[in-house]
């Protein structure tokens, strides 16, 4: 009985049917099965990768939560200083999750060149400002330098300098205007850097400077600033730290989260979950009605076969599970496939980002990716069971089969 039992199951096994007329279907089976998992990881991967680095770029020239005035947390322009002698300042000790809070404050002005004039932002930043989250996105030149005296070093974005025909190193003048009507404020800035984030909202409107500059334009003291930038270590508890944040600071001051300034970008970024996941279900579908189908050609196929293992004593499960574990064979091998092609295809993209993007519409210029190993194998994992669970009810039709009808089918 063992010895006509392995056999049989030996000549079962998908290398039997490399020369059968199910050998079309088993490739088909085993194609979809790699090309639903190639659509899986590299759509998983992109979408998150995309949404990790748009939160990147606003986080990094907003900070995740901005506390400020009620009036200035709703604008771009702070014009009711804070002070800067907070409890919460340097360091948010009350909250967990935070791992860094800096001082700035933004003025409204006028960029006037020979040929061109802008209306901008300044945004004014001190030594504790981390540049490090902007760092990569500079372009040319260098990161300007506060730590000692009030200097004209400013970075502009590559938007604004193409527009105003300014390069590295040029100087340029600047006027902001006084509430009371008189003589707008003149200064004089170099270009020391040029950024360039893809995010239009804020390449058209911020060049960075010394937030001394703010404070003397508007005659604020010293310990006066428009607003604080608070970074957290952990982005999906972004809401959370956000109302622990809100119930610390001041009755007179307002916190708001990125996610609430932000509110469309982070609407759009939503839609790529709901992408991610229509993707998957139809590939999921798609490989699994193409395994079903190649079963059942093997099943019918192996007819014979099955006959004579039900003649020589094999009960019904013990045969479904010889096809469960041939289709657990074909699914690996088209498996592998498909992973080595969705890594080799994301380690290229990563590597020299040869598919680009339109800024205005993605806020980024190239596809990004994130490989994530944990996301691969629970994509991988998910697929194999799913199949297999689904491959149960076609198996099924194993237990109608009668022994002498079947010994006898040709």
């Amino acid at each position: 009985m063992n010895l006509e039992y392995f056999i049989a199951k030996r000549l079962i096994t998908a290398k039997s049917y490399k020369s059968s007329i199910s050998s079309p279907i088993i490739k088909i089976a085993i194609t979809a099965i790699a090309i639903g998992i190639i659509m899986m990881i590299v759509s998983v991967a992109t979408g998150i990768g995309l949404q990790n680095k748009i939160r990147e770029k606003v986080a990094a020239f907003n900070g995740h939560i901005v506390i400020a005035n009620f009036d200035d947390n709703q604008s771009q322009v702070h014009t009711q200083p804070i002070s800067i002698n907070q409890d919460f300042y340097p360091k948010f000790k009350t909250v967990e999750g935070i791992n860094h809070i800096q001082a700035v404050a933004n003025k409204a002005g006028i960029i006037r060149t020979e040929s061109s004039v802008e209306g901008i932002i300044l945004k004014g930043v001190g030594k504790d400002y981390v540049w490090t989250n902007i760092k990569e996105y500079i372009i040319e030149g260098r990161l300007p330098n506060y730590k000692d005296e009030l200097n004209e070093e400013v970075l502009i974005s590559q938007y604004l300098a193409n527009r105003l025909h300014l390069k590295l190193g040029d100087k340029f003048n600047t006027f902001f205007m006084k509430e009371s009507g008189k003589m707008p404020n003149l200064r004089n800035f170099k270009i020391v850097g040029i950024y360039n984030s893809g995010f239009q909202e804020f390449d058209a409107s911020y060049v960075i400077g010394d937030i001394r500059h703010v404070q003397r334009i508007n005659k604020w003291k010293k310990n006066e600033i428009g607003a604080f930038e608070v970074f957290i270590n952990d982005f999906t508890q972004i809401k959370e730290i956000g109302d622990k944040v809100y119930k610390e600071i001041p009755p007179t001051y307002n916190s708001v989260t990125i996610e609430e300034k932000f509110f469309s970008i982070f609407e759009f970024l939503k839609l790529f979950d709901f992408n991610i996941v229509v993707i998957l279900i139809v590939m999921i579908v798609v490989a699994t009605i193409n395994m079903i189908v190649a079963l059942l050609v093997l099943i019918l196929e192996r007819t014979q076969m099955i006959g004579i293992l039900k003649a020589l004593g094999a009960n019904n499960w013990n045969i479904r599970k010889i096809f469960l574990y041939n289709a657990a064979y074909l699914i690996s091998r088209g498996l592998l496939f498909g992973n080595l092609i969705a890594l080799a295809l994301l380690f290229l993209q990563k590597t020299f980002g040869i598919i680009k993007l339109n800024p205005q519409n993605y806020y980024v210029s190239e596809v990004q990716v994130d490989i994530n190993l944990l996301h691969i194998l629970l994509l991988n994992l998910g697929t194999i069971i799913i199949c297999l669970l689904v491959l149960l009810i076609p198996s099924y039709i194993i237990t109608k089969i009668s022994p002498v009808k079947a010994i006898r089918f040709d």
